[in-house]
């Protein structure tokens, strides 16, 4: 039976997204040793805390994590690739890796939905390509005395995006998630980037966009809004937009209304399990976040759903499991409202 495609699904149902790789990771509490497996026993760097790194030296808790959020229900799984640029890689000097990082990370996460799809066809699962923000900015200076300077330029992130963009193609994923923007020039980098490689390619995929917001004050870090964050990007053709990270569900949630009203398009949001307390640790439980993430399903805010910090399969079930029971935001009544 042919797999439908991501849209015509999108049409039918909520679909759920997994959660966070970063909490199921620290779950396994690997050591330096670990994180350096035979291959990289003598590297001259310290590695812990690589997480992309993982995919190569721990590729079977990968693959597990990715099928532990699938049979807890989500359709759609993130690579293991959220530091997968030279720019955020260059922290370990890892840089000639992001190649293999990213076609590595797309093949493990591409074997766990092929075999959930394989025991249930009826629920086809899909591989989005995680695309992280960098630990750069194009818009701010990181230097207090010098506001004109700038770490990177939009360039050298086009080329960034675009590296990674292309190895997630070629290791079997269904559509990219550029996530996590603090800086919208940021992500526009990585949308031109993406589509010049769609035009090298011949072949376009789903491209789904997701902000965050830093704090109250409801802005990115480079002071957008939700909505002026979505007219910013409007431009690309994109799949879906929203917003993820930094904050719980209940506080996202009016962040959310205010993309829900303007988009024309899909909708998601995979907000943190809480905020964090005082050790950084996330303590809302899976029936917690569930009470809070039926509000955006009670108004009708979303077509994606799923979870960031401090997720794990058991908030992904909880949430799985209430949005089978609503119908997907209308996004021509969205467009069609005042």
């Amino acid at each position: 039976m042919k797999k439908p495609s991501i849209h015509e699904l999108a049409k039918e149902r909520i679909l759920v997204l997994d959660g966070a790789m970063g909490t199921m990771i620290q779950q396994h509490d690997f050591s330096e040793e670990e994180y350096r497996g035979e291959r990289f026993a003598d590297y001259e760097h310290a590695l812990k805390g690589n997480n992309d790194l993982l995919s190569l030296t721990q590729p079977d808790a990968i693959r597990t994590i990715h099928e532990q959020y699938l049979e807890a229900g989500a359709d759609i799984t993130e690579t293991n690739t959220f530091s997968g640029t030279q720019i955020a890689m260059a922290d370990y000097k890892m840089e000639e890796l992001v190649p293999e990082l990213n076609y590595e990370s797309a093949r493990l996460a591409r074997e766990a939905a092929d075999k959930l799809t394989q025991q249930n066809p009826d629920k086809p699962r899909y591989v989005a390509g995680s695309m992280g923000p960098t630990n750069k900015t194009a818009s701010l200076s990181p230097d207090v005395n010098n506001p004109g300077y700038r770490a990177i330029d939009f360039e050298a992130l086009k080329e960034n995006y675009q590296e990674q963009a292309r190895h997630l193609i070629r290791g079997g994923v269904d559509m990219l998630l550029v996530e996590t923007v603090f800086d919208t020039l940021n992500a526009k980098a990585a949308l031109f980037a993406i589509s010049e490689l769609f035009e090298e390619l011949g072949q376009e995929y789903p491209v789904m966009l997701s902000g965050t917001i830093t704090d109250a004050s409801g802005r990115t870090l480079s002071g957008q809004t939700p909505e002026a964050f979505w007219y910013s990007t409007k431009h690309a053709p994109l799949f879906s937009v929203g917003l993820n990270c930094a904050l719980g569900a209940e506080q996202l949630r009016p962040h959310l209304q205010a993309i829900s009203r303007e988009a024309d398009i899909y909708t998601s949001a995979h907000p943190n399990a809480g905020l964090p307390n005082a050790f950084g640790e996330y303590e809302q439980t899976p029936e917690e976040m569930g009470g809070q993430i039926k509000e955006y399903l009670d108004l009708g805010l979303i077509n994606i759903i799923g979870g960031c910090c401090g997720t794990t399969p058991e908030h992904i079930k909880v949430i799985a499991d209430m949005a089978a029971q609503y119908r997907p935001r209308d996004v021509q009544k969205a467009v069609e409202s005042p």
